[in-house]
C-alpha cells in the first residue's frame, strides 16, 4: 500500500476534477506505464481505479481525471466533495490492462468523454518515441472535454467531435475509416470511454477489418447476471493452503473476504482487473469484461469477483 497526499486539485471541465498525487517526502512513486491505472481508497472504504494520465516518465507524481459521474455508486461522489488538498490518500501500485504497443508503425487513439485519460497518457509516450500516431476526441460538448489544454501542449494531430455541435454521436466506422495510418496490418486502434462507443468501435474494427484493437473499459460491457456459477464448486489456495466451499451465485471474492483473506479488488464487477487471479487447476467459468477471447481459452487467469468455476474444483494462486 502506498500512501500519498493530494498535492493539487484543479477544474478540468464540466463535472471533472484532476487531481495530482505525490508521496510526503517528495520521493519516487513506482513506475507505471502508459494505460496504467491505481486503485484508491476512498473515504468510507471504497476502493475504486482511476487511470493515469501523465507522462509515463514521471516519478515523482501521479495525475487522475475524476468526472463526476450522475449515477455514482459513492466514489467519484467521494472524490469531489470529500477531497482537498494536503488530504492523505491511500492507493495500489499501477497495474496496467489497456498496455500500448509501442512497436506499431502508426496508433489511432479514440478518447470518449473522461475515457481521454488514458489515452493522453499514450499519446505522451508516443510522442517522446517520436511514433507515428493521432488522437479522435469525442465528448458530448467542447465544455465537457477535458484536458484540452493538456492536448494542445502536445502539437499533436486531432480530430475533435462534440456531439451539441455535430448533432449527435460519431460514427466511428467513417472516423476510423478516414485515418490515414498505414494499413490495417500495421496500425493498432486504441479506445477508452463510454460502453456504447466501445461497443461501436469493436464493430468498426471488425467491419473495416482492422485486427490490432484494444478498449479499456469503466464499466462491465453488459450487467452481470449471474456472479460466480449455478453450481457449488470448491477453491483451493495453493499458497495458503486453506480450502473453501463456494455456494451457487457466489463470488470467490467474497468468500475470501469473510474468512479474512486479503485480496485485491476494486469493481466487483468485472471490468477494472483488480482481483485478476492465477488459476493453477481446474477451468474457470469467466464472466468479466477484461479478459481476451484468447486469454479466456488459456484459463490462466480469472477475475475472482465475478467468476466462477465449469467443474468441480479450482486451484488459485493465493
Amino acid at each position: 500500500m502506498i500512501k500519498a497526499f493530494i498535492h493539487t486539485l484543479r477544474h478540468e471541465a464540466q463535472d471533472t476534477l484532476g487531481i495530482e498525487l505525490r508521496l510526503p517526502d517528495g520521493g519516487n512513486l513506482p513506475a507505471f506505464t502508459a494505460g496504467a491505472h491505481i486503485d484508491l481508497h476512498l473515504p468510507g472504504g471504497l476502493i475504486r481505479s482511476y487511470s493515469l494520465l501523465n507522462d509515463c516518465r514521471e516519478r515523482h507524481r501521479y495525475v487522475l481525471g475524476v468526472l463526476r459521474e450522475s449515477k455514482s455508486r459513492g466514489g467519484s461522489r467521494a472524490v469531489h466533495e470529500q477531497f482537498r488538498i494536503g488530504m492523505s490518500i491511500e492507493l495500489n501500485e499501477p497495474r496496467n490492462n489497456f498496455p500500448l504497443h509501442e512497436e506499431a508503425s502508426h496508433s489511432v487513439l479514440v478518447a470518449g468523454g473522461i475515457g481521454v485519460t488514458p489515452i493522453l497518457s499514450m499519446a505522451r509516450r508516443l510522442k517522446a518515441l517520436g511514433a507515428s500516431f493521432e488522437l479522435v476526441y469525442c465528448a458530448r460538448s467542447k465544455k465537457a472535454a477535458a484536458f484540452n489544454d493538456d492536448i494542445a501542449e502536445l502539437g499533436i494531430p486531432v480530430h475533435w467531435h462534440f456531439d451539441d455541435a455535430a448533432g449527435g454521436p460519431p460514427d466511428l466506422n467513417a472516423l476510423l475509416n478516414a485515418r490515414p495510418g498505414n494499413g490495417p496490418s500495421s496500425t493498432h486502434y486504441y479506445a477508452c470511454g463510454p460502453a456504447p462507443m466501445l461497443d461501436a468501435f469493436l464493430a468498426a474494427c471488425t467491419s473495416l477489418g482492422y485486427p490490432n484493437k484494444h478498449i479499456e473499459r469503466f464499466a462491465a460491457a453488459e450487467p452481470v447476471e449471474q456472479v460466480g456459477s449455478q453450481q457449488g464448486f470448491t477453491v483451493e489456495l495453493r499458497r495458503s493452503g486453506r480450502t473453501f466451499s463456494v455456494s451457487p451465485g457466489q463470488s470467490i471474492l467474497d468468500v475470501l473476504l469473510d474468512a479474512g483473506i486479503s485480496a485485491s479488488f476494486s469493481c466487483q464487477d468485472g471490468f477494472c482487473g483488480s482481483c485478476e487471479t492465477r488459476v493453477l487447476e481446474g477451468t474457470p467459468e469467466h464472466r468479466d469484461s477484461v479478459l481476451t477471447e484468447a486469454e479466456r481459452a488459456d484459463n490462466k487467469s480469472m477475475m475472482i469477483c465475478v467468476s466462477g468455476c465449469q467443474g468441480e474444483r479450482l486451484v488459485l494462486d493465493l
